[in-house]
């Protein structure tokens, strides 16, 4: 069962059994969810045109649980379903995947085959994974999942948003450590987080995904006194996961329907696998 409650809090009482959750029809939820009508020319996401070299949505998750202080990565127990689930969210907003409900209550994901792969090669493999076949989406996720660490870092390192450091251990033994790279980027994406689960702005969809997915992973609390562990913070982070992400935000129902059982479906997994161990 994944944990969200910090030692010593006044908040304990905010912790969520997971598991028990999902047992309580989790997938009868996830099939409602699926069952929007089809869009009828309402609101629209807002497109922007990225280049090859823009952060994708599984590069500012990592940088935003990227811990300066310490320099380890937050929730690397859960790391994999989170990062698998914040490349299918990504696909998801770009509308390049389609989640359906099958006739025995399985959620499933496959590509949109009339729109061109992704260019950017991460998205690009997990798409092509889901392209000859619909998947089961928890299948999807240690699927893809355990690739992605070490090129998502490399790719923060080489834009400067991390900085590897190399030092000696004992003066004899070399190690390397990672440092904020100081050119704000993780800053922004943090204020963006924390303006919506703390102040309640009303999102982008790729922020309420970012702040769905660190809830998912159980990482939040790590973010504290940045992002107080408050039972309003937490309200705030279980309609994000719910897809209710305000009645002005900048996302359609389908979007927000997928951007949901993506997160729910890491949250299902994660707590599945943790509960083996």
């Amino acid at each position: 069962m994944i944990q969200r409650t910090r030692s010593a809090t006044s908040t304990s009482s905010a912790s969520i059994d997971r598991s028990s959750h999902h047992r309580r029809g989790y997938r009868q939820w996830l099939g409602s969810l699926t069952n929007h009508p089809a869009r009828q020319g309402g609101e629209k996401t807002p497109r922007t045109v990225s280049s090859p070299d823009s952060p994708i949505l599984p590069e500012d998750l990592l940088l935003l649980l990227f811990q300066p202080e310490s320099g380890v990565i937050a929730g690397e127990n859960t790391l994999f379903y989170v990062l698998a689930g914040a490349v299918l969210a990504d696909l998801a907003l770009h509308e390049s995947v389609a989640i359906t409900t099958t006739r025995t209550g399985s959620i499933t994901v496959e590509a949109v085959r009339e729109k061109a792969p992704p260019s950017d090669e991460i998205l690009r493999s997990a798409w092509e994974y889901v392209s000859d076949t619909p998947r089961d989406v928890q299948t999807v996720l240690p699927a893809i999942g355990p690739r992605l660490r070490h090129p998502l870092l490399e790719r923060l390192i080489a834009r400067g948003d991390i900085r590897r450091d190399g030092r000696k251990v004992l003066g004899f033994f070399n190690t390397t450590v990672l440092k904020n790279g100081h050119n704000g980027r993780r800053a922004g994406l943090l204020k963006e987080v924390r303006d919506v689960l703390v102040d309640g702005t009303e999102p982008t969809a790729r922020t309420a995904a970012l702040a769905a997915l660190i809830w998912a992973g159980g990482a939040l609390p790590q973010f504290d006194p940045q992002i107080p562990w408050t039972q309003a913070v937490i309200n705030r982070a279980q309609e994000l996961e719910r897809g209710n992400w305000g009645a002005g935000a900048t996302s359609d129902a389908v979007t927000r329907t997928m951007t949901a059982v993506i997160v729910n479906s890491v949250i299902s997994t994660a707590a599945a696998a943790s509960s083996r161990q």
